[in-house]
């Protein structure tokens, strides 16, 4: 088939606009992710004298890193639209935040519908696969705290007992408020056949648009940060009760990604921007953490039906495009997720003139030394 004049101009723009995409995103990456570590060496000896407003910089620094990837999509059209409950009104409470994971979109998703949810990005955790350690924003997520877990059988119990020790190390001592988790331990594209395998097995439903979790990770998080009046459990010991002011874990926040035509954007896309504007939605269902039970086998039919409720919403979600109303209401409620071109814009206007003030200082230095 031939191509046409205007079919070629159009291949030659999107070539060339994920190019100056890439280019700006390289340029971004490298002025960004060094000052935010230079600023952190700087300000350790306030990390000595006052921790608490340390760590205070260190979230707000945070924030804008992920205000940054949030950009990179929002500049491309792919934007969000929000259903269910609203998650502002516990943003000040601690939550485990449940996810589904489709592809590595997910997370610059998240980074980017959480941007106007007060100060939950600067005081959130992220449970994460290990080998995002090894890409351009795992420095920062190591010095944030953030959790690299590493997958498979093998290395599963040793894990839980690192999370645990890195839960009651870093948690609270740092004022984390929400710690996020994909349950299914992978994509669905490379979990789906293992899981309807697991699930025929054991007589559970049969899932198309998720698999079934895995409940390691929850059970931790849930014994070490709820507080033991909330559901029975001895969970935390001494770092619930060293922490006065904090109640614990309060809400359960299962959240559900769906893309028209469950076609997921992955982070290529998401940088490139090759695909046509897109809307994601996201749906949130708040639990108090205390209707969650504590043992073992409730826990795990517990979140084996909050998955089982993820397969219905978004099989409603794919024959009708919305997602279904709650239980007793006759329509559901969108809300269109909306971010301001200029705090974006300031945000990388003050990272690049860090990059420049540190390139300015270095060489500075350089020429007083030599």
């Amino acid at each position: 088939m031939a191509v046409t004049l205007e079919q070629a101009r159009r291949v030659g723009y999107t070539c060339l606009k994920a190019l100056l995409r890439f280019a700006f995103m390289v340029a971004n990456n490298l002025v960004a992710i060094p000052s935010y570590v230079l600023y952190l060496i700087m300000l350790q000896p306030l990390r000595i004298l006052d921790s608490k407003s340390f760590w205070y910089i260190e979230g707000v620094l945070f924030k804008w890193l992920l205000a940054m990837v949030a950009s990179w999509g929002w500049w491309a059209g792919y934007t969000v639209v929000e259903w269910g409950d609203d998650v502002k009104a516990v943003s000040e409470d601690e939550a485990m935040v449940l996810v589904n994971h489709q592809a590595t979109g997910d997370v610059c998703t998240l980074m980017m519908c959480l941007q106007d949810k007060g100060t939950v990005v600067r005081q959130m955790m992220w449970l994460m696969d290990h080998i995002f350690k090894y890409t351009n924003f795992g420095i920062v997520s190591l010095i944030h705290g953030d959790f690299f877990i590493r997958q498979g059988r093998a290395h599963r119990d040793q894990q839980l007992v690192l999370l645990k020790d890195h839960l009651e190390k870093y948690y609270r001592s740092r004022n984390r408020k929400w710690i996020v988790l994909f349950p299914e331990g992978g994509f669905l594209r490379k979990r789906r056949e293992t899981s309807q395998a697991f699930a025929k097995k054991n007589n559970l439903p049969f899932l198309k648009h998720v698999t079934l979790p895995r409940i390691g990770a929850t059970q931790v998080i849930l014994k070490t940060l709820v507080a033991p009046q909330e559901n029975g459990t001895p969970s935390g010991g001494d770092t619930v009760r060293k922490e006065s002011k904090s109640k614990g874990l309060q809400w359960v926040i299962d959240t559900t990604i769906a893309y028209p035509k469950a076609e997921p954007i992955d982070i290529q896309t998401w940088i490139l921007g090759y695909r046509q504007p897109t809307v994601t939605h996201v749906h949130y269902r708040i639990f108090p953490v205390k209707d969650v039970p504590a043992e073992p086998e409730a826990l795990t039919n517990w979140l084996y039906q909050r998955f089982i409720e993820k397969e219905d919403l978004l099989t409603h979600f794919y024959e009708t495009g919305a997602f279904p109303p709650p239980q007793g209401q006759t329509k559901a409620i969108s809300r269109e997720m909306t971010l301001s071109n200029l705090w974006l814009v300031a945000i990388q206007s003050l990272a690049f003139l860090s990059g420049g003030m540190w390139y300015c200082l270095f060489q500075y230095l350089y020429h007083c030394l030599f």
